[in-house]
């Protein structure tokens, strides 16, 4: 059988593509995409240039810090579980925005006992400073001076008041105290932070024993020291820190060794002019005997009640983490509280701080100061922690990575890092002013 019909045409080619004209690129118009770098010949700004999270100002700390001393500031007591929840307890919290609000220039301002800070971040107090760079506490007080914020200064710090009224001496400095049962220690101490012109006191009462650190006893940071030959090689690894320990004044429990009498303290619980901090000759008074005196398992509201009626300016107690506790000591006397674990270096298994604040703020209302410690590494923690109540943060581990990166070009870079991390999710959430943030801007699961 013959088929008919019409055979199947020849597929149509398909449109010819039109040709792309093209001509010879222009110097000119290289320059504008290239944009090379001068290339970074200090290699300190070279690697804080680099940094732009407090995470990598970690990554540079631990390239240029011996693991004993990095691991003082970076580990935690324990199994570090409190250390883990404050910053889980950060990143579980969700943002939630509302745009088409002008947020060119926002206001990162805040009010703090009536007066204005540059934004809501305080230096929190830390020990054995100059350990970790030998620029040390006065590096940071320039630092908070430069930014407009406080900086605290810890009792068992390695520079003494007056070296921070002196090094910046347009900033407004803050003084931790471990009060002690010597009440002519404690009212020493007042006194020369008065007379430096000290403006608040922070009372940490966390601390009736020292935590347990097994970082720092593998490595032998404890009191007295007990160094290991690792700890000891490992230092030698970074000749520049050792190079400055060595040629630098020796670090000392700066504020306990200048008190008056032989040997910095002296009669303190019958002990009299002991010397040597970690083998430091010269009027120092001993590891021991420091211990000794600041960690006060017998401290009570007794203490709190005699420190209000000494100090005449504002004070503040650290360590609180109950609506209970935060209720008493502000009808003991003090100006507020700062929720603080000591980043988890004391007690571990205790709730992460942003987790009890909400209930702190409420139990003391709106009229009381609340400060948020432990954990803060990221400038979106500034924000969450104004929405749960407080009033500003506190940050210690965060300049300590600039500090140990750096110096005070790295205490410089932490601080640069955090505000223009709160500015941008300041603009991002569409809010122009620290003070605008609100609670229905967060979320917890």
């Amino acid at each position: 059988m013959t088929v008919t019909g019409t055979q199947p045409q020849a597929a149509s080619a398909a449109p010819e593509r039109p040709r792309v004209a093209r001509q010879r690129p222009r110097w000119t118009e290289l320059r504008e995409v290239l944009q090379l770098r001068r290339p970074t010949l200090n290699p300190v700004e070279r690697r804080l240039g680099a940094a732009l999270t407090i995470r990598d100002l970690r990554a540079v700390a631990v390239r240029t810090t011996p693991r004993a001393v990095f691991d003082y500031v970076d580990g935690a007591a324990d199994a570090e579980l409190t250390a883990r929840r404050n910053r889980a307890a950060f990143a579980a919290v969700e943002l939630v925005p509302e745009y088409l609000s002008p947020v060119d220039h926002p206001d990162l301002s805040t009010r703090l006992f009536g007066r204005e800070i540059a934004m809501p971040l305080i230096f929190a107090p830390t020990g054995y400073t100059r350990m970790m760079h030998h620029e040390g506490e006065a590096a940071v007080a320039r630092v908070a001076a430069r930014h407009g914020l406080p900086y605290t200064l810890s009792t068992v710090g390695t520079s003494t008041v007056e070296d921070v009224a002196a090094a910046a001496p347009g900033g407004e400095h803050w003084f931790q105290l471990y009060l002690t049962r010597n009440e002519r220690l404690n009212t020493e101490l007042l006194d020369r932070a008065l007379a430096a012109g000290f403006t608040t006191v922070v009372l940490t009462v966390d601390t009736p024993v020292a935590g347990r650190h097994p970082k720092d006893m593998r490595n032998g940071l404890t009191i007295p020291p007990s160094l290991t030959l690792r700890t000891l090689f490992g230092m030698a690894r970074y000749p520049s820190w050792a190079l400055n320990k060595l040629t630098t004044a020796p670090i000392t429990f700066a504020s306990l060794s200048a008190m008056s009498g032989v040997g910095g303290v002296s009669d303190v619980d019958g002990v009299s002019g002991v010397s040597g901090v970690g083998g430091v000759a010269g009027d120092t008074i001993d590891a021991v005997r420091v211990a000794d005196v600041v960690f006060e398992p017998t401290l009570s509201y007794e203490h709190l009640a005699w420190l209000r009626a000494h100090w005449p300016h504002r004070l503040l107690v650290k360590g609180i983490l109950s609506p209970r506790d935060a209720r008493r000591v502000v009808e003991a006397g003090a100006d507020g509280v700062i929720v603080s674990n000591h980043g988890g270096r004391q007690l571990d298994r205790t709730p992460a701080t942003l987790t009890v604040l909400p209930e702190i703020r409420e139990e003391l209302g709106p009229d009381a100061t609340v400060i948020l410690d432990s954990g803060v590494t990221h400038g979106q923690d500034i924000l969450a922690a104004r929405a749960l109540g407080a009033d500003a943060v506190m940050i210690g581990r965060a300049y300590l990575y600039g500090l140990m990166a750096g110096g005070e070009r790295g205490v410089e870079r932490a601080v640069t890092i955090l505000r223009e991390e709160y500015a941008r999710s300041l603009q991002l959430l569409g809010l122009n002013a620290s003070e605008a943030i609100a609670r229905h801007h967060l979320r917890r699961p």
